[in-house]
C-alpha cells in the first residue's frame, strides 16, 4: 500500500468513502501497481474482497498477508486463467466453472460471471454465527479488457460493469476497482484498440474516480517511470464537477513515489 497515494486521494484504510467505483486505466504503460495498492488497502481496511484475476494467477499477488486473507475467507480470488484453461482444454475429472461458460457458449454472455460476483458479495452478508466479521464488500478486477480478447462484445462488458456497480456500490454500499488497458495510441485505428478505447470511455462515464497511467510524453527516463492523471467526478449542487491533477511517479520494489508535475528534479 502506498501512503503517498493515500495522501493524494485523501483516504486511508480507517477512513474511506463507500459506494465508489474507481477506474484504473493505462496506455503504453503498466498500472498494475495500483491494483496491488488497492488490494492491500482494502484488506487492511478489513473489507471482504472479491478479486476477479483475469490477467494473472493468485501467485502474482500472493504476499503473506494476501494468503492469510484468503485462508480466513476475507479474500475470494477467481483464477480466470485457470478457469479459461479448464473450459478451452477440458480434461476428465476436471470440475468446470460455470462463470466462464461464455467461452463455450458465447450467446449466454457474462451472466454466470456476474452471478459468481453476486454470490461472493451477497454471501458475505449472510455469514454463519461465530464466523469472523468483515467490513463492506469490495470488487477488484484485473483486467476487464481481457474479456474483449476472449471475444466478448464491448457492450456486454459495459453491461457487466454496470450491473456490478449497481450491486456493489449501490446495493451493499461497497467499493469497486477495475483495471482496463489500452495498448495503442489514442488515434490508432486498430480494431482491437478501438474496442478497448470504447470500453475505457464507457467506464470513465460510470466511475467516480479515474486513475490513468501513461508513459512520459518526453520519452524514457530512468528516474521517473511515467505519469498518472487523477480525475475526481463529484456533484456540486445539481451540476457535475470534475477535478484533474497530474502526477509523475516512480515504482520501487516495495513502494512508489509520486510528484506533482514539474516538482521532480528528473523531469520538468
Amino acid at each position: 500500500m502506498f501512503t503517498e497515494l493515500n495522501s493524494i486521494l485523501n483516504t486511508s484504510p480507517d477512513s474511506y468513502t463507500r459506494g465508489e467505483f474507481i477506474l484504473v486505466s493505462d496506455r503504453q504503460s503498466d498500472a498494475s501497481f495500483l491494483i496491488h495498492h488497492f488490494l492491500s488497502f482494502y484488506l487492511r481496511a478489513r473489507c471482504k474482497v472479491c478479486f476477479l484475476g483475469l490477467a494473472q494467477s493468485f501467485c502474482h499477488y500472493s504476499a503473506v498477508s494476501q494468503r492469510l486473507a484468503k485462508e480466513k475467507g476475507q479474500l475470494v480470488f477467481f483464477e480466470g486463467l485457470k478457469e479459461c484453461l479448464s473450459v478451452l482444454t477440458p480434461k476428465e475429472n476436471n470440475v468446470e466453472s460455470e462463470a466462464m461458460n461464455f467461452l463455450r457458449d458465447p450467446p449466454v454472455g457474462l451472466r454466470s460471471l456476474y452471478e459468481f460476483v453476486r454470490s461472493s458479495v451477497i454471501g458475505s452478508d449472510n455469514m454463519e454465527e461465530g464466523a469472523e466479521q468483515w467490513g463492506p464488500s469490495v470488487l477488484l478486477v484485473d483486467d476487464l479488457s481481457v474479456l474483449l480478447s476472449l471475444g466478448v462484445d464491448v457492450g456486454a462488458v459495459l453491461d457487466f460493469s454496470h450491473y456490478c456497480r449497481a450491486l456493489v456500490c449501490s446495493q451493499v454500499q461497497g467499493n469497486m476497482v477495475m483495471l482496463v488497458r489500452c495498448n495503442g495510441e489514442e488515434d490508432d485505428d486498430d480494431d482491437g484498440d478501438i474496442g478497448s478505447d470504447v470500453l475505457l470511455k464507457g467506464l470513465t462515464h460510470q466511475c467516480n474516480l479515474n486513475l490513468h497511467v501513461q508513459g512520459l510524453p518526453t520519452g524514457y527516463c530512468k528516474d521517473i517511470h511515467g505519469q498518472m492523471e487523477v480525475c475526481w467526478k463529484r456533484r456540486q449542487g445539481d451540476a457535475p464537477h470534475m477535478q484533474k491533477n497530474l502526477f509523475q511517479y516512480k515504482v520501487y520494489d516495495k513502494g512508489a513515489s509520486f510528484f506533482a508535475r514539474g516538482t521532480s528534479s528528473a523531469v520538468l
